[in-house]
């Protein structure tokens, strides 16, 4: 089974602390979408004729799409490609998309999950991340979209300046109380090149605090747990039955294909990226040359890989599967490696599956990048 992602790299305005590819100009909407269609066609090999089990729109603001243009581009997929009777379809949308025209039309189309970027109910916080919605639309989108979809994820932020903690258990109720059964929550970072980067440069805004952070990350699981949501990933809480397949797909390293500028792409032993520039991947596509770098992966980097999904999910890593497809020499010296942090209680071994604890679960991208073989 394998994934494809289309990212739709347009927005109507840049949110202060977000890295990634897209244009406030929608002057190249049209070619681009004709591009992401022909680019399903070019690539339709890459999955080795593989199963496909999701298709994730992602951005960007893909919820800027049209129901026509949504459904143009995953009859692209099911035309190139085998698709599974009922594919997990997600499309990330903005509060401020989501009318209920919107959201009827979305519903009338093979969409089957939203993805819903609301991040906070508390004005302060969306005008300091310069989102486009308001907290009324934040709730107004929420109360409208459950009438037309029962699966349904909400992303959330956490470790914002001056969000309180009770602030922040405000937000996890107020999510709980529409009965969204899946949440995605990060913590805010500071990527370089963005306007938040700036800002706290300049002192305009206060630096992000890690201990509060981490403070509110624990309160995050407490209030999953009271409300039966299964902590799979790092950042990612379902109720049975809605866990993310195209969550869970990406954490067990299958097979997916990135489609649309800036998209990567993983077959296994190979990674690859389109170019983060529409202009020119449009002019590329339409040339019929794909705009695409591809790296072979070592053994090395496919173990570093396993080591850092594996900490992040509830799956764990497998001891066995270490020694199987990497050697006795890489399990030695993974065992050797977790000695430390099991004894700090930050990891535990259990029937041959190595996970983080609760004490471990906010640090396991760390705890992971001290564990990877360099040498």
């Amino acid at each position: 089974m394998s994934g494809i992602y289309i990212h739709i790299p347009f927005c109507k305005q840049a949110c202060f602390y977000c890295d990634f590819h897209f244009s406030t100009s929608l002057k190249k909407k049209e070619d681009l979408i004709s591009c992401l269609a022909k680019e399903i066609e070019m690539r339709k090999n890459e999955l080795n004729n593989s199963t496909i089990e999701t298709i994730y729109f992602g951005g960007g603001t893909p919820s800027l799409l049209s129901q026509k243009e949504v459904n143009f581009l995953i009859e692209s997929v099911y035309k190139n490609h085998k698709v599974v009777e009922n594919p997990e379809i997600t499309l990330e949308a903005n509060p401020d998309d989501l009318s209920e025209e919107k959201l009827i039309e979305l519903s009338k189309s093979n969409i089957n999950r939203l993805s819903i970027g609301v991040q906070s109910f508390f004005e302060k916080d969306l005008k300091l991340m310069n989102r486009a919605h308001n907290a009324q639309e934040a709730k107004k989108s929420l109360l409208m979209a459950t009438r037309y979809f029962n699966n349904i994820s909400v992303d959330l932020i956490y470790g914002i300046p001056d969000l309180s903690d009770e602030e922040w258990l405000e937000n996890i109720k107020t999510a709980l109380d529409f009965d969204i059964p899946h949440i995605s929550s990060y913590a805010l970072t500071v990527e370089p090149k963005t306007a938040l980067f700036d800002f706290i440069k300049k002192g305009i805004i206060k630096n992000v605090d890690d201990e509060q952070a981490e403070r509110q990350f624990h309160i995050l699981i407490d209030e999953m747990n009271k409300a039966n949501f299964k902590h799979y990933e790092t950042s990612n809480f379902g109720k049975a039955g809605f866990l993310s397949k195209n969550n869970s797909a990406y954490w067990k390293g299958k097979w997916y294909l990135g489609i649309g500028p800036s998209a990567h792409s993983f077959d296994g032993k190979q990674r690859s990226w389109n170019i983060n520039n529409n202009a020119k991947y449009i002019k590329d596509i339409q040339e019929h040359k794909l705009p695409i770098e591809r790296e072979i992966l070592s053994k090395r980097d496919i173990y570093n890989e396993y080591i850092m999904t594996g900490l992040r999910t509830i799956w764990g890593v497998s001891l066995a599967k270490i020694e199987e497809d990497f050697g006795k020499s890489y399990l030695r010296y993974l065992e050797m490696h977790i000695e430390k942090y099991i004894i700090q209680e930050m990891l535990y071994l259990e029937n041959g599956i190595l996970r983080t604890t609760e004490k471990g679960k906010f640090l396991s991208d760390g705890i992971a990048s001290d564990l990877f073989k360099i040498i």
